[in-house]
């Protein structure tokens, strides 16, 4: 229990990636934890508690996706009421908003594995189990993702860091 506690944050900043809202990523978050507590039997012992949990929220969004495209009635939040906050004029805060808006823009999958990799520090092989598609594809959606984030941030997509993994 104390190490599926401590997997929280991480569980919610993966939640956000995937809600985009952070009141759904929340729930997206107990809901996913309520059906690891109730279905903890089925962890297997000496495998990562970490990939088993973000494949339970990854699961259980992809559930509520479905759930939310056969339901005909549209929700309007009160975040779609609000207006955009003021910028930051500060130089580091507006990298970030650009950064962010880059990282918006991003196919859903890439943003996914960015989460897992960049962010959570997760390994090629627990986001490949984390996500259901091979190692492979991990890299490939990893390596789009780094490439678009530079050509948006104006940088030459084709230098790479050289401690890239």
């Amino acid at each position: 229990m104390a190490e599926m506690t401590g997997e929280i944050p991480r569980l919610r900043r993966f939640a956000r990636v995937l809600a985009r809202d952070p009141d759904r990523a929340d729930d997206l978050v107990q809901e996913a934890l309520t059906r690891a507590i109730s279905r903890i039997e089925t962890f297997q012992p000496g495998t990562s508690m970490r990939a088993w949990l973000f494949t339970i929220v990854h699961n259980t969004h992809i559930s509520a996706a479905r759930r939310h495209a056969r339901s005909p009635i549209s929700e309007v939040t009160d975040l779609d009421l609000v207006p955009a906050p003021v910028a930051p004029r500060q130089e580091s805060g507006l990298a970030m908003r650009d950064l962010a808006s880059a990282f918006a823009a991003l196919p859903e999958n890439q943003q996914q594995v960015m989460m897992l990799v960049a962010v959570e520090g997760m390994d090629y092989a627990d986001a490949a189990r984390v996500l259901e598609v091979p190692v492979g594809t991990v890299r490939s959606r990893l390596s789009r993702a780094r490439d678009a984030l530079r050509a948006a941030l104006g940088e030459d997509p084709r230098a790479r860091p050289a401690e890239a993994p």
